[in-house]
C-alpha cells in the first residue's frame, strides 16, 4: 500500500458519500465499543481545503469533519477505546495516539490514521464526559458533473 504524495490527484468522493461513510464508521466504532450513539448527536462539518499558503481553490474540493457522541458512563470509556483500538489495528489503521486516563481520572483519547486513504479517526472523552467518535477526511474532490446524456 503506497501513501499518496502531495502532487497525486485528490480522491474523488461526493459529499453525501463521504458523510455516509463517516456516519457508518462512527456507528461501527460505537458498536465495537459496546456503546450506543445518542440520537441526533451527529455533527457533519464540511469545509474548504486550504493550501499551505492559505489558498482556496474554487473547484468544489472539501474536507469533512464528522462527530457523533455517546453518553456512556465514564467508567466504560477505557474499555470502549481498547475495543476500538483492537478493531482499528486489525483493519490496518496506525495508532497515532492513545491514552486511557490523565491525572488519575478517566480521560480517553485514541487517534488513528489510515495511510492509503489519509482518513483520521478519533475516540475520546469530552470535557462534558461524553464519548466522542469522529472521522476527518483528507481533501476530497467531488465527482465532475459534466457527463453528457445519451
Amino acid at each position: 500500500m503506497s501513501t499518496p504524495g502531495p502532487n497525486d490527484p485528490l480522491p474523488v468522493k461526493a459529499r453525501q458519500d463521504a458523510q455516509d461513510w463517516a456516519k457508518h464508521m462512527t456507528e461501527y466504532m460505537a458498536q465495537t465499543a459496546g456503546v450506543t450513539l445518542d440520537t441526533g448527536s451527529a455533527e457533519p462539518i464540511f469545509s474548504d481545503c486550504v493550501g499551505k499558503n492559505d489558498e482556496v481553490r474554487a473547484d468544489g474540493r472539501y474536507k469533512l469533519s464528522y462527530a457523533a457522541y455517546s453518553s456512556a458512563p465514564l467508567e466504560q470509556h477505557p474499555e470502549a477505546v481498547r475495543k476500538v483500538r483492537t478493531m482499528l489495528e486489525q483493519q490496518g489503521f496506525k495508532i497515532d495516539g492513545y491514552r486511557e486516563s490523565a491525572n488519575g481520572k478517566v480521560d480517553t483519547v485514541l487517534d488513528a490514521s489510515q495511510a492509503s486513504s489519509r482518513y483520521l479517526v478519533t475516540v475520546q472523552t469530552t470535557k462534558g464526559g461524553l464519548l466522542a467518535f469522529s472521522v476527518n477526511t483528507p481533501c476530497l474532490m467531488p465527482p465532475t458533473t459534466t457527463e453528457t446524456p445519451h
